[in-house]
Order: C-alpha cells, then structure tokens, then sequence
C-alpha cells in the first residue's frame, strides 16, 4: 500500500513513498502524445471488467480501508472472491485487492479485433457524433480501453462509434484514440511522454492520467518502453528485472529509489539526464515534476539506482 510522507522526520513506512522538495510547476497538458507506447494490459484469464473509467482497490472489503492502487476502465481482472458488495481480484500486474461490485462487470472486454485505446490524456464518450447537443456520458484517462464498433452508422473520418463495458453505443473522435498496436517507446520517446503529465496532480494509489502516485507513474513510464514492473517502489527496487547502477553512471531511463535506507525505500523517479529526474509526489505543490537530484532533500535520500535490463 502507499506510503505516508513526512519531511519532518523522514521516518516512512515503505512501499509508494509521496514526499517531496517544494514543487515548481504548474503546467498545462497538451491533448495529444507525439508518441503513444503501450497500454495497460488485462490481466490472463480475466473473467470480469472495470466499468467505471478510475476504479479503486482496497486493501480490505470497505471504502474505508487504504486505496493501493486503480484499475482503468475496460481493462480485465480476475475475480479472486466475493463478500457482500464486494470482489477481490487480482490485475495484470498481480495486485490484489477489494473493489465494490458494482465497479466490475462479468464477462470479456473487448473483442480482440476491436480493441481501441484512449491516446490522450482524457477522452470524452458522446451520446452521438457531436460535442454540443448532449453532455458526455463519459469522461476516461489515458489508456483505458473501448470497443470500437466498425462501420456504424455515422461513422466518419472524425467520429468512431465504440461499444461500453455496459453494452451501451458511444462516440468518440478518432484523434483521441488509437486502433493499432504500438511499438514500445525509445528513452528519449518516454522522457518526453513523462513530461506530458507535468502538472497532473499526485492521488494516493493512482495509476491514471487522472492521478499517480510514484510509483504508478513510474510503473507507466516503464511500460511505454515494453517492461511490466512490480506496482510498488520497494518492489520495484528488488525486481529480477533491474540491475544495481552507480549514482555517478546514471543514465537517462534509469529508476531512482529513495527513503531512509536500501531496506526501507518509499519514492521513486525516473533519470532524464543533466541531473533531473521526474516523478509523482506531494509537497507543498502535489504532482508530477522534475526536480534536480544534487537539491535537498533528494541528494541525501537516494538509496538506490536501477536500470532496467
């Protein structure tokens, strides 16, 4: 589950550490992504769905329990049990949790030789081919995932009609999406994906365009770039995938660890070179930003380096 941040004391449970120096960005996102990368994946074996364009996963059975992670809309899990308006299931990256019932629907999503994904980072689902006679009737982030429905009535070199989780018809403009597999993205492509998300705001457990946490966002980046990490720094720290990096041969791409000590790490970042990495976190101003690694008080809180393999 996430981490707890406190400068004060520095004293950090582990897992997805949120702490950070005072943030100096506020910045407005572009629409569209100059490169696209991979998506989040369904998990093997899915038998049900998430209806809702964020859901959270919780720790226990109860809305008040933490929230350790999200799963995006359209995108399969497994369900594990069920308890009283609630299911445990596990996603594509393995985690566990609790979401309400009501969130899932049973069932496979979407046919294989329809699967559209959104490419922006919030896409709307109109009623009909046009933005002004209805509100939407959905609003989704970045990499959830449709059902395209092809050659429908009304389909244009604009508009795209998709099929909902729930069986319902919508439209949505094709400059929002993408129909086609894409290949993973280079560092340099990744770097300038991450940047796109400056300015979004920090959410505890997040893994959407909505809110990220740390290590959701980290988790994404790497993802762009072909790798399914562990959802969790600590984890991330210790995966088979990585190899230990020296601090003085840190190169773009790379994954930044820090906390009080190698054992107990609570936030990451990735390297973008010049000494700057970016990352999710909240302080003062909450959110993703590049901050520079010599700078308090990242420079004394670094523990440990990865690249992955």
């Amino acid at each position: 589950m996430p981490a707890v941040d406190n400068l004060a004391t520095i004293a950090l449970p582990a897992l997805r550490g949120v702490f950070a120096p005072i943030a100096l960005l506020t910045v407005i996102v572009l629409l569209t992504f100059v490169a696209i990368g991979q998506a989040q994946r369904t998990a093997p074996h899915a038998d049900a769905v998430a209806a809702q364009p964020v859901v959270n996963i919780f720790a226990n059975p109860s809305a008040d329990s933490d929230v350790t992670s999200q799963v995006l809309y359209g995108s399969g899990v497994v369900i594990l049990e069920k308890k009283e308006g609630w299911t445990k299931i596990r996603t594509a990256d393995e985690y566990t949790g609790w979401v309400a019932s009501s969130d899932l629907r049973p069932g496979v999503y979407p046919a294989t030789d329809r699967l559209m994904r959104v490419s922006t980072i919030g896409l709307n689902v109109y009623r009909e081919p046009d933005v002004t006679k209805h509100a939407p009737m959905l609003h989704l982030p970045w990499e959830s995932i449709l059902e395209a429905i092809p050659d429908a009535l009304g389909t244009s070199e604009r508009w795209l009609a998709v099929r909902l989780v729930d069986g319902r018809t919508g439209w949505v403009q094709r400059g929002d999406v993408t129909t086609t597999p894409s290949a993973p993205l280079s560092i340099d492509e990744t770097i300038a994906l991450g940047k796109r998300f400056l300015g979004i705001t920090y959410t505890w457990g997040g893994v959407s365009s909505f809110g990220f946490d740390c290590s959701g966002f980290v988790q994404m980046l790497a993802r762009q770039r072909g790798y399914e990490i562990p959802r969790d720094a600590d984890a991330q720290a210790a995966w088979s995938g990585v190899s230990a990096v020296d601090r003085k041969a840190l190169l773009p791409g790379d994954l930044l660890y820090f906390g009080s000590s190698p054992a107990h790490i609570t936030h990451t970042g990735m390297y973008i070179g010049n000494g700057e990495f970016i990352h999710d976190t909240v302080h003062d101003h909450p959110g993703v930003q590049i901050s520079r690694l010599d700078d308090q008080p990242w420079t004394h809180l670094l523990v440990a380096s990865r690249r992955i393999k």
